[in-house]
């Protein structure tokens, strides 16, 4: 039912379908709504998480632990496009990934190192948001790096909201 009511919603929508797509992946935030490193498949978070209000989770479905958030592939997105935009050339590309079964492979904007650790299930379950960390996602057509993520910055944060700072935090230190 809840997939009917995304596909009536995306099918009314569909004609505010943003394609423009280039820019760099990292540097200072993004203050376009069309920055950003070009995808294999455009896709407006403006018009899915903005004008039709999506939730992040709609598409970025938690891991079975909910530390992680999944970078949708083609059968998530296939939910909704089997029956909107099918006459849009992405969303015909689009299907054709999820037909093959090949992995669509989108350009990162955010990718902590391999040494730090984090969970997005704890940082939701302390009242932290997806625009914290990621930004005016739902008004933009294409994403870019829009906080650095790097270690002064989420100090700064865990010190302001007095979360704890001690190193092993983020860092899973051997005992």
């Amino acid at each position: 039912m809840l997939s009917r009511i995304i596909s009536a919603i995306l099918l009314a929508a569909s004609g505010a379908f943003a394609l423009a797509q280039e820019g760099p992946a990292s540097g200072a935030p993004a203050a376009a709504s069309n920055s950003g490193p070009e995808q294999p498949i455009p896709l407006s978070h403006k018009l899915h998480a903005g004008t039709m209000s999506l939730r992040c989770q709609t598409c970025h479905t938690p891991s079975p632990s909910g530390e992680a958030f999944r970078i949708p592939q083609a059968p998530v997105c296939m939910q909704c496009h089997q029956t909107v935009a099918t006459d849009r050339p992405a969303i015909q590309e689009l299907a054709g990934y999820a037909q093959s079964k090949t992995p669509i492979p989108w350009v990162r904007i955010y990718e902590l190192q391999s040494f730090v650790t984090f969970s997005h299930k704890a940082h939701l379950d302390h009242g932290a948001t997806c625009e914290q960390c990621h930004g005016a996602v739902a008004s933009r057509d294409r994403l870019s790096k829009e906080s650095d993520l790097s270690m002064k910055w989420c100090v700064e944060c865990h010190t302001a909201k007095q979360a704890p700072n001690d190193c092993n935090t983020c860092h899973a230190l051997e005992q």
